[in-house]
């Protein structure tokens, strides 16, 4: 790619954000040498009852969690919006603050892709941005160009030099010679097993929260007593009639 700027897009509702999202942020910056990690609350999820905490409380989480990474910024795009988050439509308002499809690696995690049919824009979507997407919850990226053969010829695997040392160079390969303008980047990493439906779990079970989310992200937690009271999960909502907002507002 000839594009100087690498931009990652993390996003979710992140209700709260937590320590899985943040392993997925970064085993992508390590495996694509991003420049840059813009990480994005969804507002209104169009199929998801709507988040536990607060814009406001779930804003100032995420940018705890980034405060002190380097080329790491929370933004809060979506949230100026009145309308349901998709991804489609927040990387096109990237393109329209100057963003090239081929400057944007859209993150997340395998399980999330799993249900990439079903997003919107499919599969026109591809075309705006390259996908990150990262083995969560169990999904090891190996099995999805069999889960997914529509899109396998898109497929591009990587690996996160940290845990690789052996094959960076098939890493820097792999991100510059690749034969389509965007492309689906395969990243087998290690990520923290933990979600942000037990965190709301053991909050209302007044369990500790201490290491499953960074430690001024539990502080903040814990002082405006979030999530106390009300541990119903975010995904337990009935499916809306409309397409689903994919990967960017669904990683839980």
């Amino acid at each position: 790619m000839k594009s100087r700027r690498r931009v990652g897009i993390l996003g979710g509702m992140f209700d709260p954000i937590h320590d899985g999202h943040l392993d997925v942020g970064a085993a992508a910056e390590s495996a694509l040498a991003l420049s840059t990690v813009l990480v994005l609350p969804s507002n209104i999820p169009p199929h998801r009852t709507q988040p536990v905490a607060s814009s406001h409380h779930r804003f100032a989480m995420v940018a705890m969690a980034v405060a002190g990474r380097a080329g790491w910024r929370a933004l809060d795009l979506e949230l100026r919006e009145p309308t349901c988050s998709y991804t489609s439509d927040t990387l096109r308002r990237l393109h329209g603050e100057g963003f090239t499809p081929e400057e944007l690696f859209f993150v997340t995690g395998a399980d999330a892709f799993l249900e990439i049919a079903t997003w919107k824009d499919y599969p026109a979507l591809f075309d705006l941005a390259h996908f990150a997407v990262v083995s969560r919850n169990g999904v090891s990226v190996h099995t999805l160009a069999d889960s997914l053969p529509d899109v396998a010829s898109r497929m591009r695997e990587v690996f996160d030099p940290s845990l690789h040392a052996a094959r960076t160079e098939h890493v820097t390969r792999s991100i510059h010679d690749v034969d389509a303008p965007t492309c689906i980047f395969l990243i087998d990493a290690r990520t923290a097993d933990v979600s942000s439906t037990a965190i709301r779990q053991a909050r209302h079970d007044h369990r500790s929260i201490a290491g499953m989310v960074p430690e001024a992200v539990r502080q903040h937690i814990e002082q405006h007593d979030l999530y106390d009271a009300d541990p119903r999960s975010t995904e337990a909502g009935a499916p809306s009639s409309g397409p689903k907002a994919g990967g960017l507002h669904g990683q839980d």
